[in-house]
Parts: C-alpha cells; structure tokens; sequence
C-alpha cells in the first residue's frame, strides 16, 4: 500500500520562506517521478512542479518560477519544496503526487491525472 504524507506548513508573512517535505512509503522511490499542486478554497487543484525520478529535471508552473525550488533525497523516499517570496495568493493546501511515471513530460506532468498516489496535503496561510 503506498502512503503519501506531507509536513511543513504553516503560517508566515509575506515575503517569507517554508519549506514543506514529502515522504513516500510502498513503492520503490527513485522509479516515479513526483509533484506538488496546491488547491486554495474555491479553487481547482493547480501544479506547481514536477521533479523526475533523479532529481536532474525540475518542470515547473510560470506562477511560482523563480520562487520555489524542489528537491529530492532518494535515501529518505522524500521530496521537498522550498517557497520563497511568498504571497497571499500562495495561500492553499499544498499536495504531494507520484507521478506514474519516472519523468516529467512538459504541460502533461502539470495535470493531476499525470499522478497516481496523493497524500492528505499540508496547510500553508501567507498573512500578515
């Protein structure tokens, strides 16, 4: 049975930094590529990034290009993203996704049906 459980959220002001993480459980790690997507109330699930299996391709969304950063340890079946920057408009349920896959094909890896297992998400509020 494979298990997705995110971590890391919380409350900070604009501007700020967090980096949330990822940890997979019931597949092996380093076959998938993985991805976060984020859902603010009101609104669809939306990508922000894929990240292939190595960790050598990173496709991200143009909303938080220059932003946020996406890493992996596939020592810890972990992905990891750091958001820098940040905004209100950031605020949502960030989600961690593995792919079906071990790539990140350009716009298809940006879709939720491009991923398989999704773990319950972890709050992120930017305010003041």
């Amino acid at each position: 049975q494979v298990e997705v459980e995110e971590s890391g959220g919380g409350l900070v002001q604009p501007g700020g930094s967090l980096k949330v993480s990822c940890q997979v459980s019931g597949l092996t790690f380093d076959d998938y590529g993985m991805g976060w997507f984020r859902q603010a109330p009101g609104k669809e699930r939306e990508a922000v990034v894929c990240i292939n299996w190595s960790g050598t391709y990173k496709y991200y969304a143009d909303s938080v290009k220059g932003r946020f950063y996406v890493s992996r340890d596939n020592t810890k079946n972990t992905v990891y993203l750091e958001m820098n920057k940040l905004k209100p408009d950031d605020t949502a349920v960030y989600y961690c996704g593995t792919r079906d896959r071990s790539d990140c094909p350009r716009d298809y890896s940006l879709r939720p049906e491009a991923y398989t297992n999704w773990g319950r998400g972890t709050q992120v509020t930017v305010s003041s």
